[in-house]
């Protein structure tokens, strides 16, 4: 028997001892253990994602080192030279098994975290439905019905009231009746000029007037006559 069968043969009678202990447990009523929650998952998928990166640093850092080896023993140590290419073989494979594992892990966080989001979003998505389901249960489509109709009668009642102010005050006269009664005044009043007879016109006899002087003339002559008053006094003293 191999190893690997008498691993797994161990593994199994372990697993079947231990199953009557923990539905004994489970009938003592302990409560089992949930699995985690979709936040612990992500948050250890990236915890590995970080490890798995700073090992690729190291393999990257361990492969430069070897191709350095192998470059300095080159001919002189070729046992040294081929050591450390193969040494440099094994880190190149151990890193394509990295890149290869970072991508499985990236899709599933990916994955996870897109399942958690959408989870979320159902779960707003539920509590909003939830809400509009309660607000709308409030609502009587009677009441709306009728709270309309009252509205609608508000509206014309004010178109009423607006008419009734806008309407003008006094007697509301008939304009036909106005403009026969003005007709009926125009034609008394062009048979009473046709019974009269062609006036004689008065001619006037024309005045004479005498010219009468203007103010500012007889103002110039006052001036004269005391500047002439003023002379004469001028030659007296000179005498």
């Amino acid at each position: 028997m191999s190893k690997i069968s008498k691993l797994f043969k161990g593994s199994s009678s372990s697993s079947s001892s231990s199953h009557y202990p923990s539905s004994s447990k489970s009938r003592h009523g302990h409560r089992s253990r949930t699995g985690p929650t979709p936040q612990e998952a992500i948050h250890k998928l990236r915890e590995t994602e970080a490890m798995l990166a700073k090992k690729q640093d190291f393999l990257e850092n361990k492969i430069e080192q070897e191709i350095m080896i192998a470059k300095k023993n080159g001919l002189k140590n070729k046992r040294a030279a081929l050591q450390a290419l193969k040494r440099k073989k094994r880190f190149e494979q151990q890193l394509t098994q990295i890149d290869g594992t970072l991508s499985t892990i990236e899709f599933q966080r990916e994955a996870l975290e897109n399942a958690n989001t959408n989870t979320e979003v159902l779960k707003t998505m539920g509590y909003a439905a939830k809400a509009i389901k309660g607000v709308h249960q409030n609502m009587d489509l009677d009441k709306i019905d009728s709270l309309m109709q009252d509205i609608t009668e508000s509206q014309e009642v004010a178109q009423e009231i607006c008419d009734a102010i806008s309407r003008p005050f006094g007697d509301a006269f008939d304009e036909d009746e106005l403009l026969a009664e003005l007709a009926e005044l125009e034609l008394e009043e062009s048979m009473t000029n046709m019974g009269r007879g062609p006036s004689v016109p008065t001619a006037k006899l024309p005045t004479s007037k005498l010219p009468s002087t203007r103010p500012s003339q007889r103002t110039q002559s006052k001036k004269r006559a005391e500047d002439d008053d003023d002379m004469q006094m001028l030659a007296a003293w000179a005498v």
